[in-house]
């Protein structure tokens, strides 16, 4: 969920940096536009990168200075070139920013391991550094690599709205209730994707999963490797399967974790979306109410916890309660917070304790989680994911919905979810009026003749719901995906530190060995 600009599931950075903050203190592309197959690139396949220790990142980047690599050594970073214009190889070019850390063995070096975190629009050059212990067995035959794709942070980005403004937009009523309120909505709507135009308009026609999945055949061509050998989390394992439809011979060992759907419209994805936020919502009181009152003081029974998060959402909607100053947590931003939540099961204590507080009138928390679903840092500045999760969606999907489309699907998105229903169906408008045509109906994956994919599936997950593994499963084509399935509650699996999950997956990466097609962790 990206409040309010779109219904993809967003990645593990915000999840990843929330944590640590708090330690310290979704779409359709199709293949037809892609022109042929095989090598991309022209003459900037020849490139050669220069690896230097990484800056540290500025503020508009956000995200904290890189950790230590796992096993030692350090983070390096580098800028490729690649076109502007796929259909024009050897035309403009823009950066694509990259960041590295070396294999440290034991054992022989496979290549390079590339990262995609989700989003559209997460940073892997934040990203990688934030939860890079986690993959330190990979790390001893891979580089782990990971990049900021086209549009985001240290790459060419899109720009659209200032910080100022951006606190206005996500405090405002993204769920109107009358004319008055939906005119605030398709106003705001239209002045971002103006704003977009005017401060991003050269990039805006460029920002496709097929080209971003371009910019990845040349990644593995400039980084030496014959083979992708990747690693897709939540929206990366959509770029991940566009990759394997245009380049199935060049698909290396890849992993699809938190898979998306690829045979939805937007609003397919918004409704799962609700009915996933909703189930998790749900496994959250249950759990909340089995620790006893100490220790959930938000409900006496699962039914009252929801009830009282309604209670509070629907006095919100008036009567926002202070958060952090000078911004008050209105009904929007206690939802994005909410949500923002249920990523991870390690958020699920902040969220009690944030429920607790707004129920007795501090929003800081729930506004804390808010801001982190939104990309905002401490310090009021905004990284680009917004703007760029924006620009991805509305170019890969062709769909422009209208206030009539909203109100014909709010019955079916209000049975879904009490609580997120109006939000996610409110949200599929965000493309209206967008500069640039979408490029197709659904996102096209196909592969056949590449090589095993391991897709993981989480029956808990809110975001990428279980029932999207087995759809991009037979997606793929017949004898390309793996299936693994984690009875497991968050956003993706491998994050899970689940041994079942983890030794699976590295068998896979570091031996060729994927497990039984239908495995089930538990």
């Amino acid at each position: 969920m990206r409040n309010p600009r779109g219904p993809r599931a967003a990645s593990l950075t915000v999840t990843a940096a929330l944590l640590t903050a708090l330690t310290a203190g979704c779409g359709g592309t199709t293949g037809a536009d892609a022109a042929g197959g095989g090598t991309t690139g022209g003459s900037l396949a020849a490139q050669k990168l220069t690896w230097k220790d990484c800056p540290a990142p500025s503020a508009s980047e956000g995200g904290p200075t890189p950790s230590p690599p796992p096993n030692g050594g350090t983070w390096q970073c580098a800028t490729m070139k690649a076109p502007l214009d796929w259909s024009r190889p050897d035309g403009d070019t823009i950066d694509i920013a990259l960041i590295r850390a070396k294999a440290t063995g034991p054992g022989r070096r496979i290549g390079s391991l590339i990262f995609n975190f989700g989003g559209p629009g997460g940073s892997g050059t934040d990203t990688l550094p934030l939860i890079a212990q986690d993959y330190a067995k990979l790390a001893t035959r891979y580089d782990l690599v990971s990049f900021d794709p086209r549009g985001v942070g240290r790459s060419t980005a899109v720009k659209c709205e200032s910080d100022a403004w951006l606190d206005r937009y996500f405090q405002q009523d993204s769920t109107p209730d009358d004319a008055a309120e939906r005119t605030t909505l398709l106003n705001s709507t239209k002045q971002f994707n103006a704003a977009c135009e005017k401060n991003s308009g050269r990039l805006l026609p460029h920002m496709r999963t097929t080209d971003a999945a371009r910019d990845l055949d040349l990644m593995r061509q400039v980084l030496g490797d014959s083979k992708l050998h990747y690693f897709g989390i939540s929206y990366g394992t959509e770029l991940g399967g566009v990759y394997a439809h245009l380049f199935p011979r060049h698909v290396g060992r890849a992993v699809f974790d938190a898979v998306v759907d690829p045979t939805q419209s937007p609003e397919q994805v918004s409704l799962s979306q609700a009915k996933g936020f909703q189930t998790a919502l749900d496994n959250f009181a249950k759990d909340c109410v089995s620790r006893g009152a100490d220790q959930c003081p938000i409900g006496s029974s699962a039914q009252d916890v929801q009830n009282r998060i309604a209670a509070l959402l629907e006095k919100l909607d008036g009567n926002p309660i202070p958060g952090i100053f000078p911004r008050r947590l209105t009904q929007s931003a206690a939802t994005t917070g909410i949500a923002q939540a249920l990523y991870s099961k390690d958020l699920w204590p902040a969220l009690t304790e944030g429920l607790r507080q707004a129920y007795a009138g501090d929003g800081q928390i729930l506004m804390l989680l808010s801001d982190a679903l939104n990309g905002r840092d401490e310090n009021g500045t905004y990284d680009n994911l917004v703007a760029a999760n924006t620009a991805v969606n509305c170019a890969d999907q062709r769909q422009r919905y209208t206030p009539a489309d909203v109100e014909r699907a709010l019955p079916a998105f209000r049975a879904a979810s009490p609580v997120f229903g109006d939000f996610l169906a409110w949200s599929i408008l965000n493309c209206t009026g967008w500069p640039v045509p979408g490029a197709g109906d659904r996102t096209e994956v196909s592969a056949p003749g590449a090589a095993p994919i391991l897709l993981i599936g989480n029956t808990g997950d809110p975001a990428t719901p279980y029932q999207g593994m087995k759809r991009m499963a037979q997606a793929l084509g017949k004898g390309v995906a793996v299936q693994l399935t984690w009875k497991g509650q968050g956003h993706g699996a491998y994050s899970s530190k689940d041994p079942c999950v983890q030794n699976a997956v590295n068998s896979y990466l570091l031996d060729g060995k994927p497990p039984a097609d239908g495995t089930v962790c538990s």
